[in-house]
């Protein structure tokens, strides 16, 4: 399975190959991953816990753990140039600058031993050699941008002064300080209510629309991405299920996947305190998986849909999907 690229392309994503060295060998935890990013969209990485999102995301940035996490085969191709071949010392100035990172868990990603004026200053002094006044200031000005009332006085403040809400937006402010072309957002609502997430994703939907930046969003939640995405991608035990784009998927979803993801979603129509529909079993671990339909695998079916991988084809103008006679009725 190949994206194709277009000149508005700001990502690719080429049959991405990212394994861990463990005690019993390589294991894969992103199998032959592909898509793409248009300049100035959202797309949207969907599927439960442990499907390779989050690996997906830090081996584009080269930020996998070391020395376990390996990148062996595949593309990523950032406005022309493949990230994969890029030393340490160009992935540092990518990094922060034209690709910026919300990670998942606010808390762990500022230094709780730092004020939170230092941690967003030092954006500034590392990637655009401000002086240490110019930072400051710079810094003050983008807590302000991300709406976090009384900037001076968060600047001098620690993490754990701060509310979750607070503290995710001076993640992002750090995220978008160098205004890079590529944001990649980690789950960026997770562990926030629901008035806080709302803000949340306003905020980062007036940034994206103000900078015309593109952004990754990597979520569970199918509501965010109804929400906020152009595009979805839906993974499955490290591989592309399918990909489209979201009105397209939300009303023909085409993998059984993806239908029972949709079909959890609780509607106005539910009845109060019904059952919601889950998907039968758990995503299969990294030594488990097995060649084929990884879905089939999971549902118990042992016929030749787990022993040769489907094909991955375009089902529909920008819908693909993988085609496995069992979870899809398209025909291969």
């Amino acid at each position: 399975m190949s994206a194709t690229p277009s000149p508005e392309t700001i990502l690719e994503v080429d049959k991405l190959i990212t394994s861990f060295e463990t005690d019993g060998g390589l294991l894969r935890a992103v199998d032959q991953v592909s898509f793409t990013v248009p300049a100035r969209r959202t797309v949207g990485i969907v599927g439960e816990s442990g499907c390779g999102k989050s690996v997906t995301a830090m081996s584009i940035v080269r930020l996998l753990p070391q020395p376990a996490g390996k990148i062996l085969g595949g593309r990523i191709m950032f406005k022309g140039r493949d990230l994969t071949t890029a030393t340490e010392n160009e992935m540092h100035a990518i990094r922060g600058g034209d690709i910026g990172v919300i990670f998942q868990e606010p808390m762990a990603a500022l230094n709780p031993v730092h004020r939170i004026g230092r941690q967003v200053a030092e954006v500034f002094s590392l990637h655009k050699d401000m002086s240490k006044k110019d930072a400051w200031d710079a810094a003050i000005e983008m807590l302000a941008h991300v709406r976090i009332p009384a900037p001076e006085k968060r600047m001098m403040d620690y993490p754990h002064h701060l509310s979750g809400g607070m503290r995710q937006r001076v993640v992002i402010a750090i995220a978008l300080a160098c205004k890079p072309s590529l944001v990649i957002a980690d789950e960026p609502t997770t562990a926030l209510d629901v008035t806080v997430q709302a803000q949340i994703l306003d905020l980062m939907e007036r940034l994206q629309q103000e900078t015309g930046m593109s952004t990754i969003l990597i979520t569970h939640d199918l509501g965010v991405i109804a929400e906020s995405c152009d595009e979805v991608v839906v993974m499955y035990a490290g591989r592309v299920v399918e990909r489209a784009p979201v009105r397209e998927l939300f009303s023909n979803p085409l993998h059984a996947y993806t239908r029972g993801l949709l079909d959890s979603i609780p509607t106005l129509e539910t009845p109060s305190k019904s059952l919601l529909r889950t998907i039968p079993g758990m995503v299969a671990s990294l030594g488990q998986h097995v060649h084929g339909c990884r879905f089939c695998q999971r549902m118990g079916r042992r016929t030749t849909v787990t022993r040769e991988r489907p094909k991955f084809i375009e089902a529909a103008p920008g819908h693909w999907v993988e085609a496995c006679p069992e979870c899809t009725s398209v025909a291969r």
